[in-house]
């Protein structure tokens, strides 16, 4: 009768072919005790077998008790990393905490220091508050004040009372001035009475007239009372020259200083050029004679430098051959004519224009203008 042999000899079930899959064929020399094989007899193969099966499946258990703690530890593993994860975020959010910490301290401090800088300017705005209360009060009551002076302005006796005694002023200025201004009648010598026409039919008209109306017609020459100021030059001077144009030149001269002193003394002006009226025979002062050199360069010749910074009278009247001194009188009077005129805010119409400035000078003053000014 045949053996049966041992279980394992049975046809192998799937779990066997399963396991024989995860078999792996080694060299004989890396196996232990290969070069000295262990023979067992027959009769105790079967109990190998049963002996091997069993520390087989003794070592399937410990495989799967091995794969089981190797998950286990994988397992342990994978929270542990979690953890350390955690951990070091925890870490990085508590830095950042303090972080915020430190920076709430220091907006606690900024905080605190500027309470107490508000807290200051507080106090002082307060201060400056009052300041400005009392200055309010101060200019109410200045503005009360003010309002006051311009009621008084305003009424009977205020701004209106003065404008009215200014114009009146300006009145008597014009009238007063008119009348000089009767007196000593500027126009031209075509418009003269018929007497005064007639007076001048024996007097030589010389060439070279001062005394022109500019930008009138035919530029006509002006005359005072009749008389008209000539130019005269030096080759008709002489000794033996009749004295007559001299003394005419001499009279208008002297009624020109007479007028420019008069409207000087009512408009309240100073002349930079003082007068000493002496009619025919008048003088004007000069405190600074070398001023003028630039515009009258044949005077500066005749002047010594010695005396260039003392007071020198100048004749306003024709005397001798020697016509420079009176020549540079004129000048000197027709700059007190051209001060008047400044004064009263107009333009002079020229250096060489004695009478037509002084025309000028009243006809501005006897105009409606000059009142209302």
């Amino acid at each position: 009768m045949d053996d049966p042999g041992p279980p394992s000899a049975a046809d192998p079930t799937p779990a066997d072919e399963e396991e024989g899959d995860r078999w792996v064929l080694v060299p004989a020399r890396e196996v232990q005790g290969a070069d000295a094989p262990k023979v067992f007899h027959w009769e105790d193969l079967q109990q190998e077998l049963a002996r091997l099966w069993s520390l087989s499946a003794a070592l399937q258990a410990g495989r799967e008790r091995k794969a089981d703690l190797a998950a286990r530890l994988d397992s342990a593993l994978e929270a542990r990393r979690t953890f350390l994860q955690q951990e070091n975020e925890l870490a990085e959010m508590r830095r950042r905490l303090q972080g915020h910490s430190d920076h709430m301290g220091d907006l606690k401090m900024c905080t605190k220091i500027m309470s107490d800088d508000v807290g200051d300017q507080r106090e002082q705005l307060a201060v400056k508050i009052r300041n400005l209360a009392v200055a309010g009060k101060t200019l109410g009551a200045a503005r009360c004040k003010l309002e006051e002076a311009n009621m008084l302005l305003s009424g009977e006796n205020g701004h209106g009372r003065l404008k009215n005694l200014e114009q009146k002023l300006r009145m008597r200025l014009q009238h007063m001035i008119t009348q000089v201004a009767h007196v000593y009648p500027v126009r031209p010598l075509d418009e003269q009475s018929p007497a005064v026409k007639r007076g001048l039919t024996s007097l030589p008209i010389l060439g070279g007239a001062e005394s022109v109306l500019p930008n009138g017609p035919q530029n006509r020459p002006l005359a005072i009372l009749g008389m008209q100021l000539s130019k005269l030059s030096v080759k008709k001077t002489g000794y033996f020259t009749d004295k007559t144009e001299f003394q005419k030149s001499s009279t208008v001269l002297g009624y020109s200083a007479h007028a420019v002193s008069l409207i000087a003394s009512y408009l309240n002006v100073p002349l930079r050029y003082p007068l000493r009226i002496g009619g025919s025979r008048s003088y004007i002062l000069d405190h600074a004679p070398s001023v003028e050199r630039s515009s009258i360069t044949s005077v500066v010749s005749s002047v010594p430098s010695s005396t260039s910074m003392k007071t020198m009278e100048f004749p306003l009247f024709f005397y001798g051959p020697e016509t420079t001194r009176s020549s540079y009188a004129i000048f000197l009077l027709n700059k007190d004519t051209e001060q008047l005129l400044d004064y009263i805010g107009s333009e002079s119409l020229g250096q060489r224009h004695v009478l037509a400035n002084l025309k000028q000078l009243t006809r501005i003053i006897q105009s409606q203008q000059y009142i209302s000014s």
